[in-house]
């Protein structure tokens, strides 16, 4: 089965010509192959499209038609292609982003109008949750995700360190005491984080690989960073929390860090898209973007 939109090309070069064998040589094709594919095209609609003589080629009434449509939808596929081959080479169109929800209101939000200053023909449909999305189901162009990749179907460029401390507000501190050892976070109350994470509602992992398990417990539990820092901030127990979350309340003074002498888990913070195809020029601008704000010290970890 001869290609429809071959078919209509042929026909169009056709009419315009006025002749088979001046088309085949226009297209480099044989003019056996011009004949079958006005042909084709006769045989699917129905109609005779051409009035062959001796000497030219006259339309139908039919054909006058067709040729329009045609001309109209060889011309739109050409503004198609000629917009998807400039979406891989300038950053332009929407792009979908997912991030979760505290870095993305502290982090990326902010972020987006310089990059805008930048890319004004880029717009942004952004996702905020902490929930693991599908990017390829869900129709994201982009996602950024903090700690170990377990999807290798996923690209994913490294963005920053994200480092994490223990702390506590002075007047928690004052009435509990300072833990110096971490089998003594069995005598303080930790504030767990309930989302999948080496910082658990039930556990905490230090070392930069995150191998020493310690478990803890406390009176709340929350699935949100913020929440744990509001209640850390109100003096009701230690927490375990990215410095993007904690830092500007470490560097106030209104929470102090402990344990120092014990490394703590890092996690890395990655962006991630699908495989396959080169990405369009938008998503590999933003990540380059990012990838220069945030790296190699991000501004969060500053004077800590």
């Amino acid at each position: 089965m001869l290609d429809r939109v071959t078919s209509m090309q042929v026909f169009v070069r056709v009419a315009a010509l006025g002749s088979f064998s001046a088309a085949a040589r226009a297209l480099d094709l044989s003019q056996t192959m011009v004949t079958k594919h006005v042909a084709a095209l006769e045989d699917r609609l129905g109609v005779k499209l051409l009035h062959r003589s001796t000497r030219r080629l006259v339309l139908t009434e039919g054909g006058r038609n067709y040729l329009a449509a045609c001309e109209r939808i060889l011309a739109e596929i050409e503004e198609a292609e000629a917009s998807a081959s400039l979406d891989r080479i300038e950053p332009r169109g929407t792009l979908r982003l997912n991030v979760p929800l505290t870095f993305g209101f502290r982090q990326v939000v902010p972020a987006l109008t310089e990059f805008s200053r930048l890319y004004p023909a880029v717009s942004f449909d952004l996702g905020l949750a902490d929930r693991y999305v599908d990017l390829i189901e869900e129709g994201w162009d982009l996602a950024i995700r903090i700690g170990r990749l377990k999807d290798s179907s996923l690209v994913a460029r490294r963005l920053a360190a994200c480092r994490t401390i223990v702390c506590a507000s002075p007047a928690y501190l004052k009435e509990h005491g300072t833990p110096q050892t971490l089998d003594d976070l069995a005598q303080h109350n930790c504030l767990g984080y309930t989302l999948p994470s080496a910082i658990g509602a039930n556990r905490w992992a230090f070392g930069t690989d995150g191998d020493i398990v310690v478990p803890i417990q406390g009176n709340l539990r929350a699935n949100n960073g913020d929440a744990l820092l509001a209640a850390a901030l109100a003096g009701q127990g230690l927490i375990y929390q990215p410095t993007f979350i904690v830092g500007d309340s470490l560097r106030e003074g209104s929470l102090i860090p402990v344990l120092h002498t014990y490394p703590t888990y890092e996690p890395a913070i990655h962006a991630v898209l699908p495989s396959g195809r080169q990405a369009p020029a938008k998503v590999r601008a933003f990540v380059a973007f990012l990838a220069e704000r945030f790296g190699p010290e991000p501004e969060w970890d500053r004077g800590l």
